[in-house]
């Protein structure tokens, strides 16, 4: 019989997937349930949330597998260069089961998968006939992350999620000592690694959904002067560590989300700011940097306590990161530094991002750094929303005010739709999810000032459909969707407009209320035909086979006769 936990996060679940994602069943929804909870404090968007989603035919019991290098998702596109030193790769392997209770099987499949897959000396094609597609890619990530980081001697963690609805105080002793052959089977393969092992329960899960992210946060200063909506702080660099860590004294990668521009490596700016922290003078290092700037919505200061609503460092990630590294890496028992902290009081969106690109005006920055902050993303944002299409310039801000999945659009997905449909260039979409806007010359193509602005709604309706099209499709693995969401949306284009190769403007110009399931099952069948002809795979998707024999089927479709298009 079921507890009350259970029946509590049963209805939670349930309520969460009609109004969050109807297309989801609740088989599917339950696993992105618990690895949007187990891994929270990694502050993840339901795209990413999704990406590492593995389950179906031959996922050897897995339901997800996710690579983190010093807390940021690592995806298929991630440049790992800039890990120079202090890198952790963190991967957390899932198995969701909406069973009342834990058994050692599924451990089993644990140590199955370990034994395979991360047997570096073991071919990945081997495994074929025994893991799918997404298993692999997923392996293969963070093989690619490990062995491109050896020579740096990065730190590893493997983190195992059991999930069930049952009780995690009831596991039988035979189940926990499995846990002990799963740590031999990590430390034979990488002996320097840790290893965690989590049996989450129905009462785990209501406890990770009660506990919301702090939004607050108190600092500590040594001095301040304040003024109308802001203050100007000195800050000890002990301090300032202590608040961009987290409670696992890892980097807060949510107080950078509103940053024009990610932590740049050992450029010779950085390795300056680290030559100041390790070489210390007669000068305070205060009087050597130009401090760091936070924007928030509300701020309090109470002696020498400044309480601070919403953070976001907008300015100061490099000295942020050369600061948490330098207390990582050094013996900082006697410092007694400070840095310079701005913390400016600004709750109005259009006056953050004045802020953002106004403090970011000190050092040369690429165009295409200030991607969320440019008029058009708000313009989009204004126009989206009547339409009831949400769009996401920072990161999770829909999703944290409840928005539906179904109806958030993020500036990724945004660009990834326009580059499939507009473009015709799905390979490109596919093959880049976390890189497509770093290009000024591919930015300029995607949000150019002259492109309607329709146009951008009707990427988003086709690209939003097309995804929760596929998702209802319970005999297509997650790898499948994917591989497949950028053809099909390109496809349903062409079918919306009547021709092989519409223009922005003909795409603009599309009603979509005529996105219809006829539209999309047309589509898909088309796609889904060549894709499986030429292999069904990652490379398939990535490559351009797929998309040019799609465009000879389109072109051959809508070819021209004496100034008539025939169909």
């Amino acid at each position: 019989m079921a507890n009350n936990d259970q029946i509590i996060l049963d209805q939670i679940i349930e309520e969460q997937r009609k109004s969050r994602f109807p297309s989801a069943n609740k088989s599917e929804f339950f696993e992105i349930y618990v690895a949007e909870q187990v891994l929270k404090d990694f502050d993840l968007s339901d795209e990413e949330i999704e990406s590492g989603l593995v389950g179906n035919g031959g996922d050897g019991g897995i339901d997800a597998i996710y690579t983190f290098a010093n807390g940021e998702l690592v995806q298929e596109d991630f440049d790992y260069e800039p890990l120079k030193k202090n890198v952790l790769i963190e991967v957390v392997i899932v198995q969701s089961k909406t069973s009342e209770s834990f058994g050692e099987d599924s451990i089993h499949k644990f140590i199955a998968v370990t034994n395979d897959t991360f047997n570096l000396a073991n071919k990945l094609d081997s495994f074929k006939p025994v893991y799918n597609e997404g298993v692999r890619s997923a392996v293969e990530i963070f093989r690619r992350l490990y062995t491109g980081t050896a020579s740096r001697f990065p730190r590893l963690l493997f983190r195992y999620i059991y999930a069930t609805r049952g009780d995690s105080n009831a596991i039988h002793p035979n189940v926990r000592r499995k846990t002990e052959d799963l740590q031999k089977a990590i430390n034979s393969l990488f002996s320097a690694a840790k290893f965690e092992f989590d049996f989450i329960g129905s009462s785990n899960l209501l406890d990770l959904a009660r506990r919301q992210p702090s939004t607050s946060h108190e600092m500590a200063i040594t001095e301040s002067l304040s003024a109308k909506d802001g203050y100007i702080a000195l800050v000890r660099l002990t301090e300032l560590f202590r608040f961009v860590c987290d409670e696992d004294r890892q980097l807060r990668k949510s107080l950078f989300d509103a940053n024009v521009r990610d932590y740049q490596g050992d450029i010779q700016v950085n390795e300056e700011i680290q030559k100041s922290l390790r070489e210390r003078g007669a000068e305070d290092f205060w009087w050597l940097n130009n401090g760091i700037t936070v924007v928030a919505t509300k701020a309090v200061q109470s002696g020498k306590i400044l309480t601070i609503e919403d953070p976001q460092i907008v300015n100061g990630q490099q000295t942020s990161t050369e600061i948490f590294n330098y207390f990582q890496a050094a013996n900082t028992s006697d410092e007694d530094r400070c840095v310079m902290v701005r913390v400016i009081v600004a709750t109005d969106p259009a006056s953050r991002d004045r802020i953002i690109k106004a403090t970011n005006s000190q050092t040369a920055i690429p165009t295409a750094s200030l991607r969320a902050t440019d008029k058009i993303h708000r313009d989009i944002e204004e126009y989206l929303s009547p339409f009831g299409i949400y769009y996401d310039r920072r990161k999770n801000s829909q999703k944290n005010v409840g928005r539906p999945v179904e109806r958030i659009i993020s500036i990724q997905m945004l660009a990834q739709s326009i580059m499939a449909v507009a473009l015709q260039r799905p390979d490109h979409a596919r093959a880049r999810p976390s890189t497509l806007l770093k290009k000024d010359e591919d930015y300029k193509q995607l949000f150019a000032a002259e492109h309607p602005i329709a146009v951008y709604l009707v990427a988003a309706k086709i690209i939003k459909t097309v995804q929760s099209s596929l998702r209802a499709r319970e005999d297509l693995a997650q790898k499948d969707r994917t591989n497949l969401l950028f053809y099909v949306a390109m496809y349903a284009a062409a079918l919306l407009t009547n021709k092989a190769a519409p223009s922005i403007n003909d795409l603009a110009a599309i009603n979509t209320e005529t996105i219809t399931n006829q539209i999309l099952e047309q589509s898909f069948i088309a796609v889904k035909a060549i894709y499986d002809r030429l292999g069904a795979s990652d490379q398939v998707a990535k490559g351009s086979l797929l998309l040019n024999n799609l465009k000879q089927e389109l072109s051959d479709k809508y070819y021209v006769i004496t100034g008539s298009s025939s169909n």
